[in-house]
């Protein structure tokens, strides 16, 4: 590899750093585009109390599911969380904090994050229980609530190709909120399903810059699963 190298052998080993108690973002919608072997090592650390952001908690089985199962999310910052039963006791037993967020301000807030921008007004969620101890404004007779960015100790992403800087490039709905997920996170971690040496991606093809991935892994043994499978009836 060239000397600008952020590659790492395992996903154990691009985890070196990470303690109980993180704040740990994570791409990915619904099982779309999640970085699976990741969550897998950080299940394997038995790091504790982690506060998650992501669009979902997955399902019971898989996805941040799985750290659910062992009881290593404390808190979970999400848009939706009903494909989880297990996220759903937890909650109801008060062993787990929730902060729902609209999707599209979840979206904004890691942008933002991103991009050294520590709040932003959006008329999402005004009148609201998303809105409950938040500043408001009045901008041109509409009303607009305060919202912070986030930003993480670490980024968990997934991409279809990547090189030794960090170059990432998705491929179709898997972008999802991997892009503003690399961006917010103090050390960002990517795994990719096909790692190349730096100059083979096409410039114009990459959805994120390498300036905001510290490691990158070569991912194995994709499960790629589907929620909810509905097949038509051809009767």
């Amino acid at each position: 590899m060239a000397s600008v190298s952020k590659v790492y052998h395992s996903a154990a080993e691009a985890l070196k750093g990470i303690d109980h108690n993180m704040t740990v973002l994570v791409g990915g919608f619904g099982l779309c585009g999640i970085p699976e072997n990741l969550i897998l090592a950080l299940r394997d650390s038995k790091m504790k109390g982690l506060t998650c952001v992501s669009n979902n908690a997955g399902v019971d089985d898989w996805g941040l599911g799985l750290l659910l199962q062992t009881k290593q999310i404390k808190k979970m910052i999400s848009s939706y969380v009903g494909e989880n039963a297990t996220f759903e006791k937890q909650y109801m037993n008060g062993e787990l904090e929730v902060e729902l967020t609209p999707q599209g301000t979840l979206a904004e807030r890691l942008r933002a994050g991103g991009a050294g921008i520590p709040a932003f007004f959006t008329p999402t969620g005004y009148g609201t229980l998303v809105a409950e101890g938040k500043e408001t404004r009045v901008f041109n007779g509409r009303n607009y609530v305060l919202e912070q960015a986030i930003t993480g100790d670490f980024a968990f992403v997934k991409a279809w190709k990547g090189d030794a800087f960090g170059n990432l490039i998705y491929r179709k709905t898997a972008r999802n909120f991997n892009p503003m997920v690399a961006t917010a996170g103090k050390i960002t971690i990517a795994e990719v399903e096909e790692l190349v040496e730096v100059g083979e991606l096409d410039p114009d093809q990459v959805h994120t810059p390498g300036v905001f991935v510290q490691r990158i892994i070569q991912g194995a043994h994709y499960q790629k699963r589907i929620e909810h499978k509905t097949t038509r009836n051809h009767n």
